[in-house]
């Protein structure tokens, strides 16, 4: 808990007109320029995704991938748009097994079509009202200026300086002269630089046309035409597998989203492509549980969400999936009578030694079918840098919430281009009986997903967080903390949070810890004890442990007419509002 006299470490930020937090605080100081200047929380938020590709290129780059929520305050719809890319359509799992031994290593051998660029120009182009060149220019003055490198920045590319150390074009940029940079030192990032300027260019060569017009110009560069060359080129020069139609043929898609009720909250976040249906699951089957009666944070709490969480990602291990190319059984994982089914396992005095079993949704949809359990074997592994967060609420009621991906220490950075093509591809699994196995035109089912919350059908609160596997995790502890506990967001993304690994982890090589739980050191001692005793694998970590993620979330208070935003202090998070 703080220390006395305080709520929180840092105060909740308020305001009445607009709203935004992110990952880093020049991201969301770009982002607040663009509100400022009379953008809507789409422009604001797509100019602040674009900027946390510079400001915290350790996690994302505009060349990865970046699924996006969105809220329309005119017709109280919320869309999500799948920023994931596919495989290349001439991946084949035997060839590939024999090339890389069985392995998905880093480089281009796990690149797939880059997606975040198109998501940005999608959700700007269909519910923004901004150029790209209003919208990118915070971003490319970071990239000309430069910005001082994080704490956070230096510590990653020292642990990955060898990897960046092998590629020219990364460690150019990363590490100049062949040394790791140190904090506060002036990073610039160039060529980046000159890729947004030839995209405004061919903006500004069809805009008179349309806004529309000028963006999708500004699309077509990236994916058909020189700057896709590029990409294309060096991918296939580093042994990568896309070719050009792999990239001219994609688009992202809008999306209805999944979605559930929680005690009179509507939550909204995206399809099985990524992880989000699990935060649906878990809810579903939290709602069975009186959590406030239990305690915030003490042992039956912890370990009836642990519980919980590990029973629904069983079923992602299990089903989830690419649903354009296999059969997810989503309506089924996600109704509240399968959640009822699946809750009679949770065991209220003793955890699950390993992931559960997972359940059988096709009756629960209507359909006949037999379930044969993939099995996860305990394997160690170390989780690499990933994700960033943004999310924003505007004058108008619109709301923006997305989780842009994938870091430069996982595919080089394409000369001239600046940015590094997706390596998303580690996400996947080379058993075929898997469904999140590679195969041609297949997206990885990936782990960023954001989040929206309605309440009696009005804007309530978007939130996400980093953290890889985390990020549920994070989300359902946060959402939990304001709706259940009262917290108001800062104080909601402060409190001690807890984290399993008792499943396949996301990426590869997919570490499998069974039992395993990591705390904050917050956490009280006797709650430890008693986890302990009921048969948790504890392991305290640093009192705010990075893997806790970062969450962001901006509460609107219809009541009194204000928007109320938290940053965890986790990483470099901040919000601003006016």
């Amino acid at each position: 808990m703080p220390p006395r006299g305080i709520s929180s470490y840092r105060p909740a930020v308020m305001g009445t007109e607009h709203m935004i937090a992110t990952g880093n605080y020049l991201a969301t100081a770009a982002g607040f320029q663009v509100l400022q200047q009379g953008g809507n929380a789409i422009d604001a938020g797509v100019a602040s995704g674009i900027a946390l590709n510079i400001t915290i290129a350790e996690q994302t780059n505009i060349a990865g991938v970046a699924p996006i929520m969105i809220y329309r305050a005119d017709t109280g719809q919320v869309h999500s748009i799948s920023g994931v890319g596919p495989w290349a359509k001439s991946t084949d799992l035997e060839s590939y097994i024999r090339r890389y031994n069985r392995t998905i290593p880093r480089g281009m051998a796990r690149a797939v079509v880059p997606a975040a660029c198109d998501a940005w120009l999608t959700a700007l182009e269909r519910f923004g009202t901004m150029s790209f060149e209003q919208v990118v220019a915070p971003a490319v003055e970071l990239c000309e200026r430069g910005l001082p490198v994080s704490r956070r920045m230096e510590r990653i590319i020292e642990m990955q300086k060898e990897f960046i150390s092998e590629h020219p074009t990364s460690s150019s940029i990363f590490m100049p002269g062949g040394r790791c940079p140190k904090v506060g030192e002036r990073l610039c990032q160039e060529d980046m630089g000159r890729t947004f300027r030839r995209m405004i260019d061919a903006e500004r060569g069809s805009a008179h046309k349309s806004r529309e017009e000028g963006i999708r110009a500004a699309r077509d560069l990236f994916y058909m035409g020189e700057i896709a060359e590029e990409m294309v080129r060096f991918c296939q020069e580093q042994g990568g597998l896309l070719e050009m139609d792999d990239l001219a043929s994609f688009h992202v898609q809008v999306e209805t989203p999944q979605t559930t009720s929680y005690r009179g909250y509507s939550v909204y976040t995206a399809g099985p492509w990524c992880q989000g249906p699990a935060l649906v699951q878990v809810l579903n089957l939290l709602e069975g549980f009186d959590l406030q009666g239990m305690g915030h944070n003490s042992a039956q709490y912890v370990h009836t969400l642990v519980e919980a969480i590990k029973v629904a990602f069983a079923d992602r291990h299990q089903y989830y999936g690419d649903p354009d190319i296999i059969e997810v059984p989503i309506a089924g994982l996600t109704t509240k009578e399968y959640a009822d089914h699946r809750r009679e396992g949770i065991d209220s005095k003793a955890a699950w030694p390993e992931m559960p079993s997972p359940g059988n949704p096709w009756p629960f949809e209507g359909k006949n079918r037999t379930v044969n359990a993939i099995p996860a074997v305990p394997l160690s592994g170390r989780s690499e840098p990933d994700t960033a967060y943004t999310c924003v609420v505007d004058r108008w009621g619109n709301a923006f919430s997305g989780t842009p991906s994938d870091a430069f220490t996982s595919t080089p950075i394409v000369p001239g281009v600046g940015v590094s093509i997706s390596g998303r591809g580690g996400q996947s699994w080379l058993d075929p009986d898997n469904p999140n196995c590679l195969g041609p035109g297949k997206r990885p089912r990936m782990t960023p997903c954001a989040a929206i919350v309605l309440k009696d059908g009005r804007l309530f609160m978007p939130f996400g967080s980093p953290g890889e596997d985390m990020q549920v995790q994070a989300q359902v502890q946060v959402l939990l903390n304001i709706v259940e506990f009262g917290f108001d967001p800062q104080q909601a993304v402060e409190e001690p949070r807890f984290r399993t690994t008792s499943f396949p982890g996301s990426g590869w090589p997919h570490p499998y810890a069974p039992g395993e739980l990591s705390v904050e050191g917050r956490v009280d001692a006797d709650v430890v004890r008693s986890l302990q005793d009921m048969g948790h694998k504890v392991s305290v970590r640093d009192d705010w442990m990075l893997i806790a993620g970062s969450p962001c979330a901006i509460v609107v208070d219809h009541e009194r007419g204000a928007l109320i935003a938290g940053a965890a202090p986790h990483r470099e998070s901040y919000a601003i509002g006016w």
